[in-house]
């Protein structure tokens, strides 16, 4: 099988897309085979892309993250999926199809976007000291499950630690969470730091994780309902901003995509 090493602003990926019909495999398995940063190709999760119609150009997409787990939402991935169908096949926009939920995605220029549902958003959900200061999360759900807390400076944040301990808290059992950190950075900008269930560890960017700490930001007063550059560990930052038809529930996430390397799987 070919494959692509593609990253979405840092957030990397083992990307397999048009595979021969009937192509089956231990996909959870094969991701922790293929991601394992030392052993195997090295990425923070396996992506399968699969084009179910080309009039009007419809993808099917999996997530399976680094531990083998199954992402119900991924934006990068989905953004990386997007670049990938452009490259192949032309298409400038799309839908796209993960566990169930379409995703829109239109590549440009420069920037490659897709949408994020947002669902429930739960203020002060879990509180914990960071920095001998007590600290609120709230949380947001962009797809997958978010908490977000804002804190006067991300760099300063164990975010491993700290991100860990929420990850496993007790409120949020039994699936647990991502968890990021979010510091104003001006007029409408945000910085973020994330820690990503699945991958057990701090990622380089989270394009859902960018959705909900702006969604948390609005709701909190640091930015205004429109775009949002979200600055992450990358140096790569992301555009959030609602979608012009439902902006109360849905939001773009746009950004670059790179294409690193392509080979073939043993």
């Amino acid at each position: 099988m070919r494959f692509r090493k593609i990253h979405g602003a840092g957030n990397d990926f083992v990307l397999l897309s048009n595979l021969e019909p009937g192509s089956t495999k231990e996909w959870p398995k094969e991701a922790e085979r293929l991601c394992a940063r030392r052993t195997g190709v090295g990425a923070d999760g396996l992506v399968i892309s699969t084009v179910l119609s080309v009039s009007p150009a419809v993808l099917e997409v999996s997530c399976f993250n680094a531990d083998g787990s199954t992402a119900t939402m991924c934006g990068n991935a989905l953004r990386c999926s997007a670049w990938a169908a452009h490259h192949d096949h032309g298409f400038a926009e799309m839908s796209l199809l993960m566990e169930g939920v379409k995703h829109e995605a239109v590549v440009g220029d420069d920037s490659v976007w897709v949408t994020a549902e947002v669902g429930a958003v739960h203020p002060r959900r879990v509180q914990t000291v960071i920095n001998g200061r007590p600290t609120w999360f709230d949380s947001a759900h962009t797809g997958t499950e978010h908490v977000v807390a804002i804190v006067d400076d991300v760099d300063a944040i164990d975010a491993i630690t700290v991100g860990r301990l929420i990850r496993h808290h007790a409120d949020l059992a039994p699936l647990g969470t991502n968890v990021n950190f979010v510091q104003a950075a001006g007029t409408q900008a945000l910085k973020i730091r994330t820690y990503e269930r699945g991958v057990e560890a701090e990622t380089l960017s989270c394009g859902s994780g960018a959705v909900a700490a702006v969604v948390i930001a609005t709701m909190r007063g640091l930015v205004a309902a429109r775009a949002v550059t979200v600055h992450n560990r990358a140096g790569e930052p992301l555009t959030v901003r609602p979608h012009a038809d439902r902006p109360k529930r849905t939001h773009w996430v746009g950004g670059p995509v790179t294409n690193t390397f392509e080979g073939v799987l043993a």
